[in-house]
């Protein structure tokens, strides 16, 4: 059985990173995707938050996808699940770039491989970044989130429905 770590913090979840599960179901058996609590960072949602929203997402694919947080070093939360292998989306050249440092310290720091995936093509274009922008101003989300995430988006900036 082939398990791969889909790691991030996902603020929110969209459906690009919705479009690399898929993806790497095709490749392997199962995918863990691997909620940061990250709190270096400002983010919009809990780690909760973001546990529940993926879930919801993912639900369509039952067991071969599990959702997980964790609150340390990503190559020790996958030596505790006994996987060696990450999957990570990247969009563009500069994506690429940040994540080669990232892939390479973590196959210096535990040996860990990592797998690049592009989105597909209508998802290209999707940030987390870009989602809490346009939903900050009560924007229209359709086909870049899932409608439990836009609920939830809507919710934290007051929108209306």
């Amino acid at each position: 059985m082939s398990k791969v770590v889909y790691p991030g913090t996902f603020d929110p979840p969209h459906l690009g990173h919705l479009d690399i599960v898929k993806r790497a179901l095709d490749i392997f058996s199962e995918v863990v995707v691997a909620v940061a609590k990250n709190p270096r960072k400002h983010l919009l949602f809990t780690q909760e938050e973001r546990l529940d929203m993926f879930k919801r997402m993912v639900e369509p694919f039952g067991e071969r996808v599990k959702v997980k947080g964790f609150d340390s070093l990503l190559v020790d939360f996958m030596r505790g699940e006994g996987i060696k292998i990450i999957v990570r989306g990247v969009r563009l050249f500069t994506d690429f770039e940040y994540e080669l440092q990232i892939a390479m310290t973590n196959y210096k720091l535990a040996g860990v491989e990592t797998i690049f995936m592009m989105p597909s093509q209508e998802y290209i274009h999707i940030s987390s970044t870009i989602v809490r922008d346009i939903a900050s101003y009560c924007g229209n989300l359709k086909g870049m989130v899932h409608p439990y995430v836009e609920t939830k988006l809507r919710e934290k900036f007051g929108c209306s429905s």
